[in-house]
């Protein structure tokens, strides 16, 4: 699973399996807590993370969002600057 960006102790990833793999979401990692927020409506789609994490993902998200969203369509991997 690519990583797409690390800020604050979160690592962002997303997995690149094709459209069975719906809705398009990205993966965050932060310390022991691993989350899938759908990239369209920032919302935790599986798994759980603390709420000051969560945030600073959803604001992450909706920064990169078109971004986010072609890789998931192109499945072309880059690097997204990180939230500052």
């Amino acid at each position: 699973m690519p990583t797409l960006a690390r800020f604050y102790g979160i690592i962002m990833r997303m997995y690149f399996l094709g459209s069975e793999h719906n809705p398009p979401h990205v993966h965050a990692i932060y310390g022991e807590d691993t989350a899938a927020f759908d990239i369209k409506t920032g919302e935790i789609i599986e798994g759980g993370m603390p709420s000051r994490a969560a945030g600073m993902i959803r604001e992450w998200i909706s920064l990169n969002r078109e971004e986010l969203l072609e890789m998931w369509e192109t499945q072309e991997f880059k690097k997204l600057d990180p939230l500052d």
